[in-house]
Order: structure tokens, then C-alpha cells, then sequence
């Protein structure tokens, strides 16, 4: 076999079926891994770290485990917070209650739990679909809030409700400073964005996207309806899970049930719409563009209106994120249904008319 792609000869099936089969791609990859894993903990300040790469690359992780319940597999979800508050609780059990429990292990095991709990309430989306199953999902956030509130267990008996850990190690070293929570947390990403693009490009990321297109049609030609859902939502549920734990032992360190409250499970669905439906790359989009937004309002539009004598308090602010992220899912929901994802993609393509050695 032998054929051009992009430039490019493919002589066998092996080349064709690479996670990037593209040259192109694979040097833009491996730029942007050097300039995440490099150039930023050089250049980037404490602050930096803290309030913006942290939580972005947290809230990556968690988009792109939404992007695969909803974009690839059609599945609408608002139980996004109750997954991560699962994750979270239940990392931190394993933590505090196993004595010398390692830090990975026990993220691994929190997203387990997170799994089981998706997988329950997943059980749904085998009768109903659309804004039924919005409904049934959402029902996931109204109990972990009741659960993780009143049973005292969950919490090792605090009477707050509140739950701290610390001494946070990897391997012996200590995970204390802000350079080294973002490289921990980064690597996790990377880890799992790679096993999540190799998924979706096999026979099982053909069922979800077979299901969401049409579920009937795809039960016609052998798929099975219940495997393929209930499959995203478990994996799904677990990589939400794993970045709950992220978010309250990396980012958080001492949280309570009001962390992962229902604005959560709306701002992840928010960034998968905005970064692009169906889209790996989608999530990282959404999730800068919602964590960043809010931050470079706050810097810049005092200043920019200031320009034209107009003063804007703090609310008005809020009130200017909340339009512009209205006016952008509704733009992206009807015009754009591929997001940021799609500029992305238009780029590549570009890109890879040029010239390039074979």
C-alpha cells in the first residue's frame, strides 16, 4: 500500500493508525509539551502558577472528561460537580484512613469511585436522552451535596464539613511549591489527554460517536446501546473524578462540599461548547478560555473603558463575563458547533501545505 497524505507518503497501516499521523503534528506537540514542561516553570511567577496554570490545567482535565460523556457520545450531563466532588472524597478517604496511602494510588481510587458513581447514575441514559437525561444527571449533584453534607463519615466526623491534607508527595518528593503541583498536575494531564486521543480513535470511540449520531441506526448495525453508554460514562466519571481530587488536594488543599457545587458541572459543560463538541483539544480551548476570561476582565476592561472616561465596579464586571459568555455559547451552540477547536483544526490544515520533508 502506498499513498500521499498532506505531502506525506504512508506505506503501511501502522503509519496511517499513530496518534499523529502527521509530521506536522507530531513537531507541533512536542513544542508545545517543551514549552509547558521547560519554558514555562522558568519563566512563569508563583502567582502564575496559582491562579491561573494550576486550575487551568485541572479544569483541561475535567473538560475532557465531559467532552467525552457529551461531545463524543452525545450523552448531556449536568453531574459534572457531583463527579468530582466523588472523586475528591473519595481520594481523600483512601488518603487519611490507609496509612502511607501514595498520592497517585489514591487519586487512581477516588476516580474509581467517581466511575461506580457515574455508572449509576448513567443507568438512566439507557431510556432517556437529551433534556430527560440534563434532569437525571443533575439529580447526581443534588445527593453528593446532601451526602457528603450530612453523612459525617465522608468527612472523617468534621463537624464543619470541611476537610484539609498535606504533605503531599510523588515518588518521595514533596509536591509543596507551585512550580512542582503545576508539573504533577501537567503530567497527569498529558498522561491521560494521550490514552484519552488513542480511545476515541478505536473501535469504542467509533461506538460513542455511532450512539451520538444516531443510537438507533447504530443498535441496527450491531453496537450495543447500554455497553457504549454506560462505557462513557465510566470513563468519563473517572477522569472527572481524578481532577476533583486534583482540584481539592492540589489546588484547594482544605475544601467542602460547596466547592463542587452545580456552577461547577455548568462551567465544564460551558468549556466543552466553547472549546469544541467531539474534540480532545477542545477541552484545553474551553478550559483556558474560561479560566483566563475572568481574570484578564478584571485586569483590562476597568482600564480599557477608562480610556473613554467610563468607570465599571467590580459586579459590572461579573455582569460583562456572565454576557460574553452567554453571547459565545449561543454563538458556538448555533453558528460554531465545533468551537475553538475548529480555528485549531482550520490552522493545521493550513500548515500542512507546506512544504515538508518526506
Amino acid at each position: 500500500m502506498l499513498y500521499r497524505e498532506n505531502g506525506q507518503f504512508k506505506t503501511s497501516y501502522r503509519s496511517d493508525q499513530q496518534i499523529f499521523p502527521i509530521a506536522q503534528d507530531r513537531l507541533a506537540i512536542g513544542l508545545i509539551l517543551a514549552v509547558a514542561f521547560i519554558a514555562v516553570p522558568m519563566l512563569a511567577s508563583d502567582y502564575l502558577f496559582r491562579a491561573i496554570l494550576i486550575p487551568l490545567v485541572i479544569m483541561a482535565l475535567a473538560a475532557l472528561g465531559v467532552n467525552i460523556l457529551v461531545g463524543y457520545c452525545g450523552q448531556i450531563s449536568l453531574g459534572s460537580g457531583a463527579f468530582m466532588a466523588v472523586g475528591a472524597y473519595g481520594a481523600y478517604n483512601f488518603f487519611v484512613r490507609i496509612p502511607g496511602m501514595p498520592l497517585i494510588p489514591a487519586l487512581i481510587l477516588g476516580g474509581l469511585c467517581a466511575t461506580f458513581f457515574g455508572i449509576l447514575f448513567g443507568l438512566p441514559s439507557l431510556r432517556v436522552k437529551g433534556l430527560y437525561l440534563a434532569v437525571a444527571t443533575l439529580a447526581a449533584q443534588f445527593f453528593s451535596d446532601w451526602m457528603f453534607l450530612r453523612i459525617k463519615w465522608f468527612t472523617n466526623n468534621s463537624d464543619s464539613g470541611s476537610v484539609s491534607v498535606n504533605n503531599l508527595q510523588v515518588f518521595g518528593l514533596p509536591i509543596e511549591s507551585a512550580t512542582s503541583k503545576y508539573l504533577f498536575c501537567l503530567a497527569v494531564l498529558v498522561v491521560v489527554a494521550l490514552l484519552a486521543k488513542n480511545l476515541v480513535r478505536g473501535a469504542i470511540g467509533r461506538e460513542w460517536m455511532a450512539i451520538r449520531d444516531m443510537d438507533v441506526a447504530a443498535a441496527v448495525i450491531g453496537i450495543r446501546p447500554m455497553y457504549a453508554k454506560l462505557s462513557a460514562f465510566a470513563v468519563s466519571s473517572f477522569i472527572i473524578g481524578m481532577a476533583g481530587a486534583l482540584w481539592a488536594f492540589v489546588y484547594l488543599g482544605a475544601w467542602e462540599p460547596a466547592a463542587f457545587s452545580v456552577e461547577i458541572s455548568f462551567r465544564l459543560l460551558f468549556m466543552v461548547i466553547i472549546g469544541g463538541l467531539g474534540s480532545i483539544m477542545g477541552a484545553f480551548f474551553g478550559a483556558a478560555f474560561i479560566v483566563v476570561l475572568p481574570i484578564v476582565l478584571n485586569q483590562f476592561l476597568p482600564a480599557l473603558l477608562g480610556l473613554f472616561g467610563i468607570t465599571i465596579s467590580t459586579a459590572g464586571v461579573s455582569h460583562a463575563e456572565l454576557m460574553i459568555f452567554g453571547a459565545l455559547i449561543v454563538w458556538f451552540l448555533i453558528v460554531e458547533p465545533h468551537g475553538l477547536a475548529k480555528l485549531w483544526s482550520t490552522g493545521k490544515q493550513k500548515l500542512r501545505l507546506w512544504p515538508f520533508p518526506h
